[in-house]
């Protein structure tokens, strides 16, 4: 998963950061982040095998409103009253967990976990372009515009075998693709409304997502009716624990030490843990037009880092 909350209360971190010099268990966590992010989408396909969307955005965000609400308190914060505080953060939960999470899931009902990492790279790009409108000081440029096409040539090239054939693949990878724009409104959205401590906004987030979500599981599956194999419930608390709570976590411990420049780092190796994880550990198919895409996503994205002299 992308960085989506690297500009939560800049200014908490802005003073850790100023010329900072990664160290090395700044790298450390970097990689552990890649990790836990890029290997999502594949317990994400583990859990398919037992729940349904509905009950893998459920058990995430309810996982991770215990643990960060629990680590929140033992720091000493806690959660602010006001009804206004309360409605950034459902509409936080709603575009950067409760939407990305449903249509990423019903996603992977028919596309492997690293095409979805594939396509989840997107979300950088899709942030860049709707912050030239709604964010000001990022305009475009012509490296933006080239790595955008770049970016959504790499699309195109993912999606190509369902455009041209009988597959029902497009939709589910459309489905993907629009997890990224909602991911993408979401950062605009952290970046234009109010902002509070980063890791008590993330518990209020996760808590408002279970008090919406979590209802209409328990009514639409009834899981206690259910059966649940073992390996698909432990990737569903693993999903729980580590990508979402722990990674909210160590993100902000990241973003407060090293900055969030230093974080975007994962940007380009996600997709790539994401494709090769599925393919090693579940047998999914690595074949030339997916790592062409591959290469087209992260070159768009190097681009767009590019700078133009004044």
């Amino acid at each position: 998963m992308s960085v989506k909350l690297s500009s939560h209360n800049a200014n908490w971190i802005k003073h850790m950061t100023l010329n900072y010099m990664p160290t090395v268990k700044d790298w450390l966590s970097l990689l552990l982040l890649i990790l836990l992010w890029g290997t999502s989408f594949m317990f994400t396909a583990v859990s398919l095998q037992s729940f349904s969307p509905v009950a893998i955005v459920s058990l995430r965000v309810l996982i991770a409103a215990i643990i960060l609400t629990l680590f929140m308190y033992g720091k000493g914060w806690r959660l602010p009253v006001e009804p206004l505080a309360w409605a950034i953060f459902l509409l936080l939960g709603i575009m950067g967990n409760l939407l990305p999470f449903f249509l990423i899931s019903t996603g992977q009902k028919d596309i492997s976990s690293g095409i979805t990492g594939l396509l989840m790279a997107f979300m950088p790009l899709a942030t860049m372009i709707l912050a030239h409108y709604f964010v000001s000081g990022e305009s475009l440029n012509r490296f933006k515009v080239f790595g955008f096409i770049l970016g959504i040539t790499g699309v195109v090239i993912v999606l190509w075998p369902s455009l041209v054939g009988a597959h029902s693949s497009l939709l589910s990878g459309l489905l993907i693709l629009f997890a990224t724009f909602s991911y993408a409104i979401n950062a605009i959205l952290v970046r234009r409304l109010p902002s509070y401590n980063p890791v008590v906004t993330a518990a209020g987030v996760m808590i408002i997502s279970s008090i919406v979500i979590v209802p209409l599981w328990l009514w639409q599956d009834l899981p206690w009716q259910q059966s649940y194999s073992l390996k698909a419930s432990l990737s569903m608390l693993w999903l729980g624990v580590g990508p979402t709570a722990f990674a909210t976590i160590l993100l902000f411990a990241v973003i407060g030490s090293a900055g969030p420049t230093f974080l975007s780092y994962i940007n380009y190796v996600i997709p790539v843990v994401a494709y090769f994880t599925g393919a090693l550990l579940l047998g999914e198919t690595i074949d030339w037009h997916s790592l062409v895409a591959m290469l087209f996503i992260i070159s768009g994205i190097a681009l767009t880092r590019k700078r133009i002299a004044n």
